[in-house]
């Protein structure tokens, strides 16, 4: 059974507590065979403020975990203050972590990696951690970020940038590629044929004007997918789709981030995770922030990374 590793990620979050919470879920068995990427003294300091008594085993370059403690390869930095680090710091730990992880993974010494949350800080002006390992993985613009649930699953064409640089990037083939990746995705993860639902860009589309960008793009574009065999319905309206009791598509696909994103966050909750298709291994996170106003009060819902470990 190939492991799974976990990136420590933003220090001061919640994210030492939820991993905690995580590993007593798997500690007792060998079902999920996971690790932490991450500083061993940043956990061991947050974990005393915790008041939570577990010890942590570093790990060689051999990867041999150890039962009934979380295993931990150490990424050695300097810092001053464990829970709070300067951003140049923080920069510096978080990259360090996702490069060691992608490492591994390209490697074939890991299944895939979970970064727990990062504050996007660290990076360039539009840029995540999805657009960041694309560039990785030399796939940019192939990237997609699947939000994940079982009863729905939602995906944006364009991600992390400006709403009013989104038309710019909404090619026809751009759209294509994203959603062929989605659909091999379902087939080759699932085992089915995926019915997807694609959402225009306008309010009530444009009312399907002759300049529309849903007539003159999207229905076209549907129209090719269709001919090659793909279950896909659109253009459809934003404020209908999400309204029934039961979505009647396994992937809703918007056209920027937070057209999709509210109403999946909405109606499912913590029940979420953020996968990356395209690349050459996978890359899921949970579907929550830092939530840096909850550090240490010991309220954190591990919930959506126990879901991001059990995807494997």
């Amino acid at each position: 059974m190939k492991k799974i590793a976990i990136i420590h990620g933003e220090p001061y979050s919640i994210n030492s507590e939820i991993i905690y919470k995580s590993w007593l879920k798997y500690k007792s068995h060998n079902k999920k065979k996971i690790f932490i990427i991450g500083s061993k003294r940043i956990l061991e300091a947050q974990f005393r403020k915790l008041k939570i008594n577990v010890k942590l085993h570093q790990l060689n370059n051999d990867l041999i975990l150890k039962k009934e403690k979380i295993n931990i390869l150490d990424i050695d930095i300097n810092f001053k203050n464990p829970f709070i680090l300067n951003l140049n710091e923080k920069r510096n730990y978080i990259f360090k972590s996702i490069n060691k992880a992608h490492e591994l993974a390209i490697k074939k010494k890991i299944k895939g990696f979970i970064n727990c949350p990062i504050n996007k800080e660290i990076f360039k002006k539009n840029i995540g951690v999805t657009e960041y390992m694309a560039s990785k993985n030399k796939s940019r613009s192939k990237e997609v970020m699947l939000i994940y649930n079982k009863l729905f699953s939602v995906s944006p064409i364009t991600t992390h940038i400006n709403i009013k640089d989104v038309i710019k990037k909404l090619k026809s083939q751009i759209i294509i590629k994203k959603v062929n990746t989605i659909s091999k995705f379902y087939s080759q993860k699932f085992k089915k044929k995926v019915k997807i639902g694609i959402l225009g860009l306008n309010p009530h589309n444009d009312e399907m004007r002759t300049n529309s960008f849903e007539k003159k793009v999207l229905i076209p574009l549907i129209k090719k997918l269709k001919k090659k065999g793909l279950k896909i319905k659109g253009p459809l309206s934003v404020d209908n789709v999400f309204l029934k009791d039961k979505i009647e598509y396994d992937v809703v696909v918007g056209m920027y981030h937070d057209q999709v994103l509210g109403p999946f966050k909405a109606i499912n909750k913590f029940n979420g995770i953020n996968v990356t298709l395209g690349l050459k291994y996978l890359r899921i996170s949970p579907d929550h922030g830092t939530a840096s106003e909850l550090v240490f009060k010991k309220k954190a819902n591990a919930n959506s990374l126990i879901n991001c470990i059990n995807f494997f």
